[in-house]
């Protein structure tokens, strides 16, 4: 059987909150899929690299203090084959840090699979993940069923930032990253036998 080449994938902490618990949680998923002999982790840290609210006009290039910073980000997620985004629920969505850094690009999601490891209180940030599949939706790229949710997230890590009870987890984890995985193989051959382009429906 042929041996695939491992996926690049890209880990991204979508909250930039002063005393944030993204990184924990992150920090924790990058290390479940680092084990993995058929993956590259990249852990992109939105609060690494913080993106103007405000975007250009249509046409227009972007001001120096966001191309500085979308010269470091963009070729990162352009190169991922894979993405899993770390986030928060705030007020029944996702934070404002992560729409930012998704509506400054589109190419870089399209035709690729998209991953969910949410965390809150009650709903464990599932409603965020609900939200943030209409977006990716719209960017075309896919986004895979399993999840992993932290309810509680606070009481759920330890001080050294692991898991308190990993059984559970450790095994959604697995589950979640043999899905992306398989859509990722198999759209990374897809695009590089047809590279993908948005398709309108004619009027």
């Amino acid at each position: 059987m042929k041996l695939l080449e491992p996926l690049r994938l890209a880990v991204i902490v979508g909250s930039v909150r002063q005393g944030r618990f993204g990184p924990t949680v992150a920090n924790w998923f990058a290390a479940q899929a680092g084990n993995r002999d058929d993956v590259l982790v990249d852990l992109v840290d939105l609060a690494d690299t913080p993106l103007p609210e405000a975007l250009p006009a249509f046409g227009q290039p972007p001001g120096p203090e966001a191309a500085r910073t979308l010269a470091t980000l963009t070729p990162r997620l352009e190169a991922a084959d894979a993405f899993v985004v770390v986030t928060p629920e705030y007020n029944h969505s996702f934070p404002a840090s992560l729409k930012t850094a998704i509506d400054w690009h589109f190419t870089q999601w399209q035709a690729k699979p998209v991953g969910f490891v949410s965390y809150g209180g009650m709903a464990g940030g599932l409603r965020a993940v609900e939200h943030l599949r209409a977006v990716f939706a719209e960017l075309h790229a896919v986004t895979v069923r399993e999840t992993v949710s932290f309810h509680d997230a606070w009481e759920r890590f330890g001080p050294d930032g692991l898991p308190k009870d990993p059984d559970g987890c450790d095994a959604a984890a697995r589950v979640m990253l043999d899905q992306l995985l398989w859509w990722g193989h198999a759209l990374r051959e897809a695009r590089a036998r047809n590279p993908y382009t948005e398709r309108k429906q004619a009027s």
